[in-house]
């Protein structure tokens, strides 16, 4: 394969400051040629969209640029979200990933003028925040199945389309440039991007070059309140740990039936973010002859993102007092309130932590494709195009002593109550004695530096052809080959010290610390545990510290007394002088790169496809029809290898966890499989009268599971709880969602610009995939949670002993057992799995699996587009309902079959566009949809994102004294609104975002 860094600079280089824009062939039955630009602005880019939409064989929606470089919006998720029946997922304030007809990103195909692009994500998402809009001149959306496009989009495929100079014969060339004004952040400022593109042709129009970039700075943040643990679901029944107590001691309206949820970890979390992108492409291409054309094409995307995160949060530890808890609802009831009050008998260890954490990383992902395309026209009556491509996409750490994601937690040990109240719309957390959370009471305990490196190869090759039999028929054949290998390596250096290490203060000196309040960075008021008994005694959580991470990852070597990561697994770093090391002086305080010795895995998938299309067209009562019959056939291959590490030993180390440790050989596992599919399709299409079309669509399409669902192997989680231990494993063996789908179109172009459109979807879609568990004993590892000496400390202090008294009668007891260890100086003594004593660990593994059932999705679209004559002004209002019998079974504790992604949603847009003028006003709106099935033990769950609107605008003029600059103002989320995710009701809040609005001035000049 081909590395980007030579060419890379070489292409920046030529063009200085000039921006992004990617090429090659459109690979659809009807392309639409982008000839030069005469007329632009919004109005134009809707009638070319329009005149797309209207001459397509199937159902299609489009979007076209309104200029050389200039797309309707800055982002391309967001101007995607425009069309009827797409709607967006937004990441740090910026559209990501597009839903179509209630189908998430994962079963919608997004290809680059035909061509599938590889991902760093482990599934099949495309993240469109890595291709900057100046770069694209088209997007089209085809929600029916045509044989010649490759498969995998049940929702849509999306084609984005970019610029070819022999299109726009001439001299073409744009510049632009804007300051980002991004309000999400606390510690950035004004940043810089600029774009441009150079084309131009020679030699009679029969060579054409055509040299583009883009550059951005971005710097966000957000402010957020999180459970990220998530919530403990239980039977009713529940009464240990994990649950609450049965009556009033588990607190008012405590539930006597149907399923409740207890909190883990709420926190406030703040990140800050850092990103640089670069575009780049270089096209050539060369006509020697009217009937030939070759096309070769480089694209390049690097996106480095920096981040910062530090967070102030409690534990609950499911124990103490816990009657001034608050219960709502049926059957699956809410805490209200959920307190937890500690008894104090003067001992240190009645005290709970309240604890900050910290982490700083970054990633740097990069994308290269080469391309080459062959268009022939042989005779009159055969055509041929042969495509090529080879693109490699890779995901590292920008940091080696950060990797790609980490996390140091501090707790401080001052606090004897907890509570969580959930009435208001920022939930409040409280504590006691805040007034000691800071420095000089903190600790270290547990710390993780987590590094991944995910590489992608796509290697696709297609021959296709056309024959014509007449003005009225003609037939498209091709055969095609596409193959992808995907490796994702993952290394963890973790020190599960959870209940503490070192000596109170050892954080308060040599660290700069900057102290602020919580609450007043949100919009929203916390709920304040008013109407409890005690309410005076819950202090608000609102006070927070700052400091350099690396200053803070220096004092944290230095506190750790012993150096004893689980399954001691080392970083690359050496450690500092003084601080506990490894036997050949490797610290535990950065990533390793022993991709061996954690998880490597590796898939490869070939498909081989044959396809072939009739099409006719004749008159009907002399109404002009089309029809197209498709038929495709794919034969798919999928081999997966993964090694991973063995385990010797289990150790009880803190209060409420275990974590495997003695790592053994490494295992290495193998599996293979195989499917074909036959993907036939109908589209009829008929001018019923001279401005309205009517347009029907039967096929059959699929969407392939993720790459990391096919992954082979097995990977423990290396810590366990009283709830159980858990694993999970791929299934190559997987067989894609088929969907049977049914599509009615009524169009009406009633005027120049203007048109109302009404559809009718329905999909019939079976081999759901969910998560089901089997249960394993591998590697026979002694459970220490379960065996006699957990048993006689029970059976000693009763049932609602905590893990803290277990432990403690333990250490008393069997202070003389060599696999108890009272004096070991690291969380106050260690317990180990005994092999004559114990029983044997029971994984509960998850693995993915084909379900059994077919399940419909339904809906209806409508779209008007309206321009009002000459004046200039315009509108275009779309809306979607979808509906689906597949819905997640809330009263369920596992995991449940149901579609992600699914919502109504609706778009209204308002412009004018004369005499130099060009103004826009969007409202998108986006109903409830379930964004995640969450499988993880009792935190299984259901995750739903609530509904959400964002108003944006933009407005530029062209100034009249130099013809072609036009200056603009951007705003995005100009009402600063929160993103908002919850459970199996909507009080239980597991994520509320505020990312704030976005504002950009800017000036772009054509020549």
């Amino acid at each position: 394969m081909f590395k980007q860094k030579i060419l890379t600079r070489a292409i920046l280089a030529a063009m200085g400051s000039a921006g992004v824009c990617t090429t090659a062939q459109a690979q659809s039955d009807n392309p639409v040629s982008l000839e030069e630009v005469v007329v632009t602005g919004i109005r134009s880019s809707l009638e070319r969209a329009m005149d797309i939409k209207r001459s397509s064989t199937g159902v299609v929606d489009a979007i076209s640029a309104e200029d050389i470089g200039k797309f309707p919006d800055t982002n391309l998720a967001e101007s995607l979200q425009r069309i009827t029946g797409v709607s967006i997922d937004r990441s740090n304030g910026e559209g990501s990933k597009v839903t179509v007809r209630g189908f998430g990103a994962a079963n919608n195909l997004i290809t680059l003028n035909g061509r599938q692009l590889p991902t760093t994500t482990g599934d099949r998402t495309f993240e469109f925040g890595n291709i900057a809009s100046e770069s694209v001149t088209a997007v089209e959306v085809y929600k029916t199945s045509d044989a010649g496009v490759t498969s995998g989009g049940i929702g849509a495929t999306i084609n984005l389309k970019t610029h070819k100079p022999l299109d726009s014969p001439g001299l073409k060339a744009t510049v632009g440039g804007k300051l980002l004004d991004d309000q999400s952040t606390n510690e950035g400022g004004i940043t810089p991007e600029l774009s441009g593109l150079y084309s131009q042709t020679f030699a009679d129009d029969t060579f054409g070059v055509s040299i583009s970039a883009s550059f951005q700075e971005r710097e966000s943040g957000t402010q957020e309140f999180i459970d990220s643990q998530g919530y403990r679901a239980s039977d009713y029944t529940n009464t240990g740990w994990g649950g609450v107590p049965a009556g009033a001691a588990g607190g008012t309206n405590r539930p006597t039936s149907g399923i409740y949820s207890n909190p883990q970890q709420p926190r406030y979390s703040f990140e800050e973010r850092q990103r640089e992108r670069i575009n780049g492409q270089l096209v050539l291409q060369y006509q020697p002859v009217e009937d030939f054309t070759a096309t070769f094409d480089y694209t390049m995307v690097q996106n480095t993102t920096e981040e910062q995160h530090t967070d102030a949060s409690v534990w609950f530890n499911y124990a103490g007092d816990r009657s001034e808890s608050v219960w709502d609802g049926e059957p699956n009831a809410v805490p209200l309130i959920y307190s937890e009050i500690y008894p104090q008998n003067g001992e240190p260890s009645d005290l709970r932590d309240t604890s900050l954490t910290v982490g700083a990383w970054g990633q740097e992902e990069t994308i290269d494709s080469l391309g080459l395309n062959l268009d022939w026209q042989a005779t009159e009556e055969l055509s041929f195009v042969l495509d090529i491509h080879s693109s490699e996409a890779e995901l590292t750490a920008t940091d080696p002593r950060h990797g790609t994601r980490n996390n140091i937690q501090l707790p401080s040990y001052t606090r004897t109550r907890t509570g969580l109240d959930l009435r208001g719309a920022l939930p409040g957390i409280a504590t006691s004695n805040i007034e000691q959370f800071n420095p000089s009471t903190m600790r270290l305990s547990g710390s993780w530096f987590q590094n991944s490196w995910y590489t992608s190869e796509v290697d696709q090759a297609q021959l296709s052809g056309k024959f014509e039999f007449s003005e009225e028929a003609s037939i498209d054949f091709g055969l095609s080959v596409n193959t992808v290998n995907n490796r994702f390596r993952f290394t963890n250096v973790e020190r599960a010290d959870w209940g503490g290490v070192g000596v109170v203060g050892d954080f308060a000196d040599g660290i700069d610390w900057r102290e602020d309040t919580i609450l007043n960075h949100f919009q929203e008021s916390p709920s304040d545990f008013s109407g409890v008994a005690s309410q005076s005694e819950y202090d608000l959580f609102d006070r927070i510290w700052f400091a350099d991470f690396d200053e803070i990852v220096a004092a944290a070597e230095l506190a750790d007394p012993e150096a004893n990561p689980t399954g001691g697994v080392f970083g690359d770093c050496q450690a500092a002088p003084g601080a506990a090391a490894g036997p050949n002086g490797e610290g535990q305080f950065c990533p390793n790169t022993n991709w061996d010795g954690n998880r490597n895995e590796f898939t490869e998938e070939e498909t081989t496809a044959l396809f072939v299309k009739f099409n006719y067209a004749g008159e009907i009562s002399d109404k002009p029809y089309s029809m197209h019959l498709g038929l495709r056939h794919e034969t798919t291959d999928v081999f997966s290898s993964a090694s991973a590490s063995g385990y010797s030993s289990v150790v009880w180390t803190e209060g409420t966890a275990t974590a495997l440790t003695g790592v053994t050989d490494i295992e290495t596992l193998s599996q293979s499989a195989d499917y074909s599919v036959f993907l036939p399709n109908f589209n009829f299409n008929i001018e019923a009268t001279d401005d309205v079309t009517v347009r029907t669509a039967i096929s059959k399409t699929i969407s392939r599971a993720s790459y990391l669902d096919l992954l082979g192997g097995t990977t423990l989680n290396t810590t366990g709880t009283l709830s159980g231990y858990q694993g999970n494993s791929g299934n190559p063996g997987l067989e894609p969602l088929e969907s049977t789908n049914f599509d009615l179109s009524v169009e009406w172009y009633y005027d120049e610009g203007s048109y109302a459109s009404l559809g009718y979807f329905r999909k019939d879609v079976k081999n759901w995939i969910s998560v089901g568990t089997v249960e394993s004993t591998i590697y026979e590892l002694p459970n220490p949670f379960d065996g006699e000496k957990f048993d006689a400390a029970v059976a000693a202090l009763g049932e609602n002993a905590s893990n803290q008294l277990i432990r403690a009668y333990i250490f008393e007891n069997y202070a003389d057992d060599p696999y108890v260890l009272p004096d070991d100086s690291v969380n106050g003594g260690t317990i180990i799995g005994d092999p004559a004593t114990d029983n044997i660990v029971v994984f509960d593994i998850e693995v993915p699996v084909n379900g059994d059932r077919e399940h419909t999705i339904d809906g209806i679209e409508f779209n008007v587009q309206h321009l009002f004559g000459e004046s200039g002004f315009g509108t275009v209002f779309n809306y979607t309902m979808v509906d689906t019998d597949l819905e997640y079974d809330k009263s369920s504790l596992g995991d449940t079959e149901a579609l992600i992604g699914l919502s109504d949603t609706s778009n209204l847009v308002f412009f004018y566009d004369k005499n130099g003028w060009e103004a826009r006003i969007a409202y998108n709106w986006r109903d409830e949809f379930l964004s995640e099935r969450r499988v993880n033990a009792d935190l299984t769950a259901p995750i739903y994102t609530e509904a959400y609107s964002q108003i944006d605008f933009n407005v530029s003029y062209d100034i009249p004294a130099l013809e072609g600059l036009n200056v603009f103002l951007e705003g995005i989320n100009i009402t600063d609104e929160y993103i908002k995710t919850h459970g199996r009701d909507d009080r239980l809040v597991y994520q509320l975002t505020q990312s704030g609005a976005r504002y950009a001035i800017g000036a772009r000049y054509r020549f």
